[in-house]
């Protein structure tokens, strides 16, 4: 009688029962790709004239400067058979190892195999090689517009971090040990891991970033003790408990972004914003918007304007007795709060007594890293996606900004969650950055043709309620911070905005870190420091070479330009009055609506 080898071997039956459940989870991800609702494809990709017109500008340079174009290919052949012929040297020696120079060392190749193994240091060496020399002929391009070669050099840059041989199952060893490891365990998760991902988005690939089981709105995130105090179709409002006796007088409302969800500033209470501005003793309030579905389509810009911050604003007055508040507007919230600030300003109304802006564009001029999803052909996807559906699904502005990261938002999440087979982090800051918002389709638009494009605010003005508003018409005194390696709103574009506002009374602060991190960085953290510099007339590099750097976070310095703008001290007020009852507890209903239940 004779057994299989199956049988008589552990491992090798393992593999085998973990292979047969491949099968039933192929059907399941067959069946949420067909329920896929398919993307414009014009969202997908630059329109192909883009490739042809690098086609042409690589033929005329080639035609021109053929000299130059020969060195590039010379370059890349030497690099290619020198990298083949010191492999074949250590295998003559009958040596398994890499060649004495293993290469340049990348972040992405951090597996010693990389650089040992003369299989995989081949691979690695022969990749960054190959995605060089793409990068160096788009570079040499002389006969191409600007713009388009902007776009060209970014979409290549796409190609080359697709192709990595890390996000290859067969050329990935950290994926390759792990299967072995686990009897392919691993490679049956990560399946598992790719379905629900796939299911969990309507038949479309966004790779989770973090636990969505391990957090609760309201429960063990966005918890501050508060309540909503008004609502209307356009937001909730919501007054934070008091946590000392006394509070300054005027008190402060905070504008967040519509594009996700406020609790970016209420994550944990160890890195809570609001919390930390509640314990300093201010009356704080903060804006809640709406998820918006298909039934918001024609909402605009001054629907925010008048049903969100002028209506918060009067709100805010009426429940603390109050004339004026401060106002604090994050990114395009920010954006908007300049409108109103402009707007109220042609109306002479003062009811905003000074205004903080975080990472907030004004002057749209560089548009940075988003210059290849602003130019036409991405711009007509947008507008028959929004004409289409009412709304620009969160779906597709989340898959946006993560390709502005690809390497850290798309493949190494993909990598360790598919090959890998592990669950994604219990990271607040990446469940909330997964918990996007619509934006309502005429909103959409206005916004790019009106700031992105056009750039009207500091150009010829914007129209706003039936008033042309200017940059310069903002003159309270402000207080803007910006992030250095902010890839959203540059820094350098939010410096150049707040030099042309109107103020007298302007401060500029650059912090270390980005778009998120740079602004939710707690003083108890001592994370990330930030730079100041009381002269705004220099341009951004004087600026940076005579800026201080000061250890630590910049929410002690907000706290003291605020704090005299802030009022006397009077008793602490409890959230509401007779005229604004409590309508729940905080955080409120419309932050917990998920925007693919709205869309």
């Amino acid at each position: 009688m004779t057994t299989t080898d199956d049988e008589t071997d552990p491992n090798l039956r393992r593999l085998n029962e973990n292979m047969a459940k491949i099968e039933e989870l192929s059907q399941r991800l067959v069946a949420a790709i067909g329920k896929r609702d398919p993307i414009n494809p014009s969202l997908g990709g630059p329109d192909p004239s883009l490739w042809t017109e690098a086609a042409q500008s690589y033929w005329q340079t080639w035609m021109q400067d053929p000299a130059k174009m020969w060195q590039h290919q010379v370059s890349y052949w030497g690099n290619s058979v020198r990298h083949y012929l010191e492999a074949q040297k250590m295998f003559a020696q009958g040596k398994l190892a890499a060649p004495e120079d293993p290469g340049p060392v990348d972040r992405r190749f951090q597996n010693p195999l990389w650089q040992t193994h003369p299989y995989f240091n081949f691979i690695k060496r022969q990749y960054l090689t190959a995605a060089e020399a793409m990068r160096a002929a788009v570079a040499d391009l002389d006969d191409m517009d600007p713009m388009e070669k902007r776009r060209l050099r970014y979409f290549t840059d796409q190609i080359a971090d697709l192709m990595a041989p890390t996000n290859f199952l067969g050329t990935n060893p950290d994926a390759l040990e792990r299967a072995v490891e686990t009897d392919g365990a691993s490679l049956l998760k990560g399946l598992e891991n790719l379905v629900a991902d796939i299911e969990a988005n309507k038949g479309e690939l966004l790779v989770r970033l973090a636990d969505e089981d391990a957090f609760e709105v309201g429960r063990n995130i966005a918890t501050t003790p508060g309540k909503v105090v008004y609502r209307n179709k356009m937001m909730e409002l919501i007054q934070f408990t008091p946590t000392t006796e006394k509070v300054h007088a005027t008190p402060i409302v905070i504008f967040p972004p519509w594009i996700n969800k406020y609790y970016i500033l209420d994550l944990k209470e160890k890195n809570s914003f609001i919390k930390w501005v509640v314990d300093q003793g201010y009356t704080l309030f903060v804006v809640s918007w709406v998820n918006p579905d298909p039934a918001y389509a024609d909402v605009s810009m001054d629907d925010y304007i008048r049903d969100g911050y002028l209506e918060a604003i009067e709100h805010v007055k009426r429940i603390t007795g109050e004339k004026q508040i401060n106002a604090v507007g994050y990114c395009i919230a920010g954006t908007t709060l300049a409108l109103t600030l402009a707007y109220l300003k042609q109306q002479k109304d003062r009811s905003i007594k000074s205004a903080t802006f975080f990472t907030a564009l004004t002057d749209f001029g560089d548009q940075g890293e988003f210059t290849p999803f602003l130019q036409d052909d991405f711009y007509h996807g947008i507008g028959d996606e929004v004409k289409e559906h009412g709304i620009l699904r969160s779906v597709i502005m989340a898959r946006t900004f993560s390709f502005l990261r690809s390497n850290d938002l798309i493949y190494t999440p993909a990598i360790k969650s598919y090959m890998m087979g592990e669950a994604p982090p219990a990271f607040d800051l990446l469940y909330w950055n997964g918990d996007g918002a619509n934006l309502p389709a005429c909103m959409v638009m206005q916004y790019l043709d009106d700031l992105c494009r056009e750039n009207t605010f500091v150009g010829e003005g914007m129209e706003i309620l039936g008033t042309r508003v200017h940059v310069k018409d903002v003159s309270v005194p402000v207080i803007s911070i910006a992030c250095e390696t902010d890839h959203i709103a540059a820094w350098r574009s939010v410096y150049a905005g707040l030099q042309q506002f109107g103020s007298k009374d302007r401060t500029f602060i650059l912090s270390e870190s980005g778009h998120i991190a740079g602004i939710v960085n707690p003083p108890s953290k001592v994370k990330y420091g930030h730079y100041t510099n009381d002269d705004l007339t220099l341009d951004q590099d004087a600026w940076q070479a005579g800026a201080d750097f000061h250890e630590g976070s910049w929410w002690p310095r907000w706290e003291a330009w605020i704090k005299p703008r802030s009022g006397k001290q009077v008793p602490a007020r409890m959230p509401g009055d007779a005229d604004h009852p409590v309508l729940e507890d905080a955080p409120g209903s419309y932050v917990k609506v998920k925007a693919a239940d709205a869309a």
